[in-house]
C-alpha cells in the first residue's frame, strides 16, 4: 500500500467489499486483503517526514523496545517459571499482564478460542481487563492526515480530540463530515503492527525451543506453543487490518439487516477507511445494558429483546455469518432500535454445520443418546482414545437430568451445548471451531437477554427457526418416492431369499461333493418359509410407515387436522397401522 500524503488511497472504486456478496466471495475478499497487506516490518521506511516528526518520542521508544524486548520476555517467563511446574490458567493470565497491552490484547482472543486451549484457561483469561494510556489527540490527527493525504480540516467539520474509547490497538474518535454526517474514526496506534509483529516472532522462536507445554492441569493435555501462536497471529492480522472490519460491517448490513427500524448497524464510509483507520456513521445511543434508561424513555425491553435474538438467529441459520462478539458493548440503542457494533469478529458456519446443529438440537429434544454421539463424532475430530461406548454412557447420563422437562422453555441452550463441548472434550474429541464460536457467542446474547428480558427463551427461538428451515428444506413427494423406492428394493430382495439360499447351498454341494442330488418333499416347507417371508416384510414396511408418520406428525404441514396433527401423517399413519395388522393376522394364521 504506498503511503505518501499526495495520494488519497481509498477511493469509493476502491471500497473493502461490494454489496450482496455471499459468506464464501466475503471470505475470499478478506483473503485479498490479507495479500495485498503491507508488511509490518516495512511501515517504518514507507512514513512521510512530516509523520515521523509527529511520532518522534513512539519512534525512539520503539527503537529502544526493540533492542531489549527479547531480554524483557525471557525475563518475565523466567520468572513465571511455567517450563518447570507447568502453566496454570493464573500464570498464563499473569504472565500476559506482565508481558503488557499486547499481550493483553492476545489473551482477550484467546478467551474465545476454546478449539485451542482448555475450558479453564479460557475462562481465566476472561479476567483480562485492559488499562491503556490513550493516544494523544495530535498522533491521532497525523494517522488520519497519513492515510487519507488530506488535512483534518478537509475532511471533518467536527474533529473532538477527547477519544471516545481507547484500547491497544486503536481509539475511536467523534467526527462530523463536511456534509454534516456523524461518524466515528477509529485509528490505529502508530506501529502497533510491527511491534505485534516482532512479538509474535519471538514468541515462535521460544515456542520452538520450549515444544509443548504442560497445562498443569490433570487430564488436560499438553499445548503446542507455536501452534498456538500462529493460529492467534492470524487473528490479530486481521484486527490490525481495518478493511477487514470494514467489510463485516457492510457485508452485515447488506446481509444481515432485514428492516433498519427493527435492528440495524453503522454504515460504512469507504472514502475514510483504510489498513490503518476506519470510519463509519455515528450511532447516537448507548448500551443494552441500560434496561432502566429504556423503560424510562418508553421502549420495551422484551420487544428489544426479541429483535435481537431473532436477528442473531437469522445471521446464523439464514445467512450463515454472525457476530462472534455480541456482548452488552457492542449493542447500542438508539431511538428504540437496537444496533449491532463492532465487527472485527464475525463467526461462519455452512449448511452441513447448521444440519449438524439442527441434529444436536432434535437429538436434545428427544432425548435420543445415540444421535447425539452420532451427530458429536460426525462434528468433532475423534482421537485414537475415544471410546464410542463410554462416549453413549455419558451422554445418556448428561441426558437423564432433562427426562423431567416438560418443553422447550425448561431448557437453557447455553448449559446444553457448554455439556455437549465438555462431553467430547472428556473423550477427546476436538469440536470445530465454528462451534465453539458459535456457543461463545450464544453464551453473549443468553446473558444480554437475561438481563434485558430474562423472560425471552433464546432455545425455543432457535427451535422453531430450526422447524421452519426442516419444514422449508423438506419435500414430502421427493421423500415419500424415495422411502418407496427404499422399500420396494428391500422387500423385493427380501422375497428371493430363500431362493437365494437354496441355490447357495445347491452350488455348495456341487462343488464340494461333485454329486447331484435333487431334494424332493420340501415344496410345502418351502412355500411356507416363502409366505412367512413376505408378511415379516409387510411387517417391516408398516413400522417403517408408521415411525415416518410419527416424524412427520412434528413438521406442520397444511392441511391440519381438528386436533393439528398434518393430514398427510394421519392418512400414513393409519394405513401403516392396517397394514401391521393385517400382516400379522396373515402370519398367526399360518402358523394355525
Amino acid at each position: 500500500m504506498a503511503r505518501n500524503k499526495a495520494k488519497n488511497k481509498n477511493t469509493p472504486e476502491e471500497a473493502p467489499i461490494p454489496a450482496n456478496v455471499n459468506p464464501e466471495e466475503l471470505e475470499k475478499i478478506k483473503q485479498e486483503l490479507a495479500e495485498n497487506r503491507e508488511d509490518p516490518s516495512e511501515s517504518v521506511t514507507k512514513m512521510s517526514d512530516r509523520f515521523k516528526a509527529k511520532i518522534a518520542k513512539e519512534l525512539n521508544d520503539y527503537r529502544r523496545r526493540e533492542k531489549t524486548r527479547l531480554a524483557e520476555m525471557m525475563s518475565i517467563f523466567s520468572a513465571h517459571n511455567f517450563y518447570a511446574n507447568g502453566f496454570t490458567p493464573v500464570e498464563l493470565r499473569t504472565t500476559l499482564e506482565d508481558l503488557g497491552p499486547t499481550y493483553v490484547k492476545i489473551g482477550q482472543i484467546m478467551s474465545s478460542r476454546t478449539d485451542l486451549l482448555p475450558e479453564s484457561y479460557c475462562k481465566e483469561l476472561e479476567k483480562l481487563r485492559q488499562t491503556v494510556k490513550p493516544l494523544d489527540s495530535e498522533i491521532a490527527r497525523a494517522v488520519i492526515e497519513e492515510e487519507t493525504g488530506k488535512t483534518i480540516d478537509e475532511l471533518y467539520s467536527e474533529f473532538r480530540d477527547e477519544p471516545l474509547g481507547s484500547a491497544s490497538i486503536g481509539q475511536a474518535h467523534y467526527c462530523v463530515l463536511k456534509d454534516g454526517t456523524p461518524v466515528v474514526t477509529k485509528v490505529q496506534r502508530p506501529l502497533i503492527a510491527d511491534m505485534m509483529h516482532k512479538d509474535y516472532e519471538l514468541l515462535k522462536k521460544l515456542g520452538g525451543l520450549l515444544g509443548a507445554v504442560s497445562t498443569a492441569e490433570p487430564g488436560e493435555d499438553s499445548m503446542d506453543l507455536v501452534s498456538i501462536v500462529e493460529e492467534l497471529e492470524k487473528v490479530t492480522d486481521e484486527e490490525l487490518d481495518f478493511r477487514i472490519e470494514a467489510a463485516n460491517t457492510k457485508f452485515f448490513k447488506e446481509n444481515c439487516i432485514e428492516d433498519e427500524n427493527v435492528v440495524n448497524c453503522p454504515t460504512v464510509i469507504d472514502e475514510l477507511t483504510t489498513e490503518r483507520i476506519f470510519t463509519m456513521t455515528f450511532v447516537d445511543g448507548y448500551s443494552v445494558s441500560k434496561k432502566s434508561r429504556l423503560v424510562e424513555e418508553g421502549y420495551d425491553p422484551s420487544a428489544i429483546g426479541a429483535a435481537l435474538v431473532n436477528n442473531f438467529v437469522h445471521q446464523v441459520l439464514d445467512v450463515g455469518t454472525f457476530h462472534a462478539d455480541p456482548h452488552q458493548g457492542n449493542i447500542m440503542v438508539s431511538h428504540g432500535v437496537p444496533y449491532w457494533i463492532d465487527f472485527g469478529m464475525v463467526g461462519h458456519v455452512s449448511n452441513k454445520d447448521i444440519d449438524s446443529i439442527q441434529n444436536l438440537v432434535l437429538a436434545l429434544l428427544d432425548g435420543d443418546a445415540e444421535s447425539l454421539v452420532s451427530v458429536v463424532m460426525g462434528m468433532g475430530a475423534a482421537s485414537p482414545k475415544t471410546n464410542r461406548d463410554k462416549l453413549a454412557e455419558d451422554a445418556r447420563v448428561m441426558l437423564e437430568k432433562y427426562a423431567g422437562t416438560t418443553g422447550i422453555s425448561d431448557m437453557d441452550i447455553t448449559v446444553l451445548f457448554t455439556e455437549i463441548g465438555d462431553l467430547a472434550s472428556k473423550h477427546n474429541i476436538k469440536m470445530p471451531g465454528q462451534y465453539t464460536m458459535l456457543v461463545r457467542s450464544l453464551l453473549a446474547i443468553e446473558g444480554v437477554i437475561e438481563q434485558l428480558c430474562p423472560e425471552l427463551n433464546l432455545f425455543e427461538i432457535l427451535s422453531t427457526k430450526l422447524a421452519e428451515r426442516m419444514k422449508n428444506n423438506f419435500n414430502l413427494k421427493n421423500t415419500l418416492l424415495d422411502v418407496g423406492k427404499e422399500l420396494l428394493s428391500t422387500g423385493k430382495r427380501a422375497t428371493k431369499i430363500p431362493g437365494l439360499v437354496a441355490e447357495t447351498l445347491n452350488g455348495l454341494s456341487k462343488g464340494k461333493t461333485k454329486i447331484n442330488f435333487e431334494l424332493t418333499g420340501f415344496e410345502e416347507p418351502a412355500g411356507a418359509l416363502g409366505d412367512f417371508t413376505r408378511n415379516l416384510v409387510l411387517i417391516v414396511i408398516a413400522c417403517v410407515l408408521f415411525i415416518g408418520s410419527c416424524m412427520l406428525a412434528s413438521v406442520p404441514l397444511q392441511p391440519l387436522t381438528s386436533t393439528g396433527m398434518p393430514l398427510i401423517a394421519l392418512a400414513i399413519m393409519l394405513f401403516s397401522i392396517g397394514l401391521g395388522i393385517f400382516a400379522v393376522r396373515r402370519l398367526m394364521k399360518k402358523k394355525k
